[in-house]
């Protein structure tokens, strides 16, 4: 079993309320709970946009943060992966250091749209450089590789048309996917707090990769433009085979903040991922299958939604809502996204009273 949680170590508060010491402090303080925790546990840890100041800043270069970082995360971290990592953020390793399985950790806020500190740069940190031949190294070595990473490239499945890499760096990550995807077995981003996944297809329309976007522990209600935008604390298990990598199963277990307001805390099992979706893995062609059925049937679309927010958010997921995760999860693309949400949007006809029937009795379905 892998264990990965993809959160920001600060909190979400006004650059001024922080600085470069409590950012470090904050870091140092969870590095230490994990240490203390899981003594005998190897750790892949990527940074979070706000676990910089200020926040979402990450320069392409050598840095204070990026130094001292690398301090604390001495344990965590071989002598080469200090070296790129106090450059850029970013380094790769051997996966629990076995031959033919390896690790490539990204910083992916370098390609943030809220940082404009690489806004006119080509190839910041000479990161996109640099993963290409650790891929192609890879496949020459016959290795099997896990991404991981923080900000996702692609859309923001809770409010239609946000995306958040620059539309250079997304293209250029979806080549950096379809060009390496034989040796790639698996991605795996936060940022959201939401649980969904993103599909990611050769170019005569196969499924060659899934990016599985992980919830966080933080329950974050105050989404920008998100209406209803918070998440329950959900902490994630992906069990994989240990001989191919191929991710077996995913187990998402939650912490009801109403049940724990008004009784007590308790962690509890929210969902198994083959079990909810009738699936035999998580594998491309399988999460492709996922993706089909939360398209085509209003019960797995429900279910999906309900589990976007880490059953925070029990409402309906209607017409709108449908086509906003749907392409989110579909298209990585800026022009496919596009065109999606004008297909998608444009595909339902039926009258207003017979489409709150359809969804009524089709509710009623599901509880079934």
């Amino acid at each position: 079993k892998k264990t990965y949680q993809p959160i920001d170590d600060t909190p979400h508060v006004p650059d001024e309320q922080l600085g470069v010491e409590p950012v470090l402090r904050i870091i140092s303080n969870l590095t230490h709970i994990i240490k203390s925790t899981f003594p005998n546990t190897k750790v892949y840890s990527a940074m979070g946009n706000h676990d910089y100041h200020p926040k979402n800043q990450m320069p392409p270069e050598k840095s204070n943060i990026y130094e001292q970082t690398a301090n604390l995360w001495h344990d965590w971290l071989h002598a080469a992966s200090k070296e790129t990592f106090k450059i850029g953020g970013y380094y790769t390793e051997k996966l629990l250091n076995q031959t033919g399985f390896r690790v490539v950790v990204l910083n992916t806020n370098l390609y943030y749209d809220q940082n404009k500190l690489t806004e006119n740069i080509k190839d910041p940190a000479d990161q996109l450089s640099w993963a290409d031949k650790v891929l192609q190294d890879a496949a020459k070595n016959n290795e099997k590789v896990y991404i991981i990473g923080h900000v996702p490239p692609g859309f923001f499945e809770k409010k239609r048309d946000k995306a958040w890499f620059r539309k250079e760096f997304n293209k250029r990550y979806i080549d950096l996917i379809q060009k390496h995807s034989a040796v790639i077995q698996g991605q795996f981003f936060g940022h959201h707090h939401t649980d969904s996944f993103r599909m990611f297809y050769s170019s005569k329309g196969s499924p060659i990769s899934a990016m599985f976007l992980t919830p966080g522990v933080t329950p974050w209600t105050t989404l920008p433009g998100v209406i209803d935008g918070g998440n329950n604390p959900g902490i994630r298990i992906f069990e994989y085979d240990t001989k191919t990598l191929l991710i077996k199963d995913i187990l998402t277990y939650y912490l009801n903040l109403t049940y724990a307001n008004k009784v007590y805390e308790r962690w509890e099992k929210e969902y198994r991922l083959t079990e909810a979706f009738r699936v035999p893995d998580a594998s491309p062609a399988s999460m492709h299958r996922v993706m089909e059925r939360i398209t085509s049937d209003k019960c797995y679309l429900q279910k999906y939604f309900e589990f976007n927010s880490v059953n925070y958010d029990l409402t309906e997921c209607h017409a709108d809502c449908r086509v906003d995760h749907v392409c989110a999860m579909r298209e990585v693309d800026f022009e496919a996204y596009e065109k999606c949400v004008v297909k998608e949007g444009g595909s339902s006809t039926a009258p207003v009273l017979f489409t709150l029937l359809l969804s009524l009795m089709l509710s009623l379905l599901c509880l079934s």
